[in-house]
């Protein structure tokens, strides 16, 4: 959509910064899993968030371009920030203010426990801390992907227990969700996230995204995936039908 990160939040936090306690210095955010159908989490896709959109050094035209397009959504120029990105642009050359802390990619936490941490470290910019939270929180998807495969993988692993092959398990549940997602990227992040607990995949995207270079290389399970060639529907039916006419 862009690459500007100034328009990758939510309209309501661009005028934060007006709200704000006056003389505020510093603010520290968290991100944690408060619960509901499991009761652990698998953490990731974080990496992939701060490589690929918060890297990326602010420019005057990121600027520009960001005024214009509000005071067009706003109706008025006074809700934006120019200002403090202007100081960012000017002053820290363009690189983002913020320190990002967080569990290992892959972990399995508890929920109710700190997964990530967002916080300012200028105090001019006590603000970007929460106006980052709206593409720092996408992480949510490779999360919910990675815990939802891992819980299929332990009820699997139970029967295959019983069945006495549980050497079997890293082929049982197999992807084929490129087709069932909302874009490329969702592909590319549910599909990785699928492999930290299995390595059957037909998401090339998935395999693809493991050895992006906005994703740790330790955490690339490409060699170990595997898919095999196989017939599909369309391919079935376009057999001719024989007919007996004796």
């Amino acid at each position: 959509v862009t690459d500007n990160i100034i328009l990758l939040t939510d309209s309501y936090k661009v005028s934060h910064y007006k709200q704000y306690p006056k003389n505020t210095t510093n603010v520290y955010s968290y991100f944690e899993s408060r619960g509901g159908e499991y009761n652990e989490v698998v953490f990731f896709g974080l990496q992939y968030i701060v490589k690929k959109y918060l890297t990326t050094p602010v420019t005057q035209q990121h600027v520009d371009e960001a005024a214009t397009f509000l005071k067009d959504h706003f109706g008025t120029e006074e809700l934006f920030n120019r200002k403090g990105w202007e100081y960012i642009v000017n002053n820290l050359d363009g690189k983002l203010p913020v320190r990002i802390k967080a569990v290992p990619e892959g972990t399995v936490v508890p929920t109710g426990n700190v997964l990530m941490t967002f916080e300012s470290t200028d105090e001019n910019c006590s603000w970007l801390t929460n106006y980052l939270e709206t593409i720092g929180v996408q992480a949510w998807y490779g999360c919910t992907v990675a815990t939802t495969s891992r819980d299929m993988k332990k009820t699997i692993l139970e029967g295959l227990h019983k069945s006495g092959t549980p050497e079997q398990i890293d082929y049982k549940l197999h992807d084929f969700g490129f087709r069932g997602v909302s874009s490329v990227e969702s592909a590319g992040i549910g599909g990785a996230a699928h492999l930290v607990n299995f390595k059957g995949t037909d998401t090339l995207a998935g395999l693809v995204f493991t050895v992006n270079p906005n994703l740790d290389p330790k955490l690339s399970n490409t060699c170990g995936t595997i898919s095999v060639g196989s017939p599909e529907s369309g391919l079935t039916t376009s057999v001719p039908c024989l007919s007996n006419t004796s």
